[in-house]
């Protein structure tokens, strides 16, 4: 998992990746392909 201060960028890189808010902290999720996963915060 990558740890980002803009995740915008990283959310065009594959088109199954989601944007998710969980405790306070934002991240990216792919169910298809995890290497995508990303957190910010």
């Amino acid at each position: 998992m990558k740890v980002r201060n803009s995740l915008k960028s990283l959310k065009g890189r594959h088109r199954d990746n989601r944007v998710a808010k969980r405790k306070g902290r934002m991240y990216i999720i792919n169910k298809t392909n995890p290497r995508f996963k990303a957190r910010q915060g």
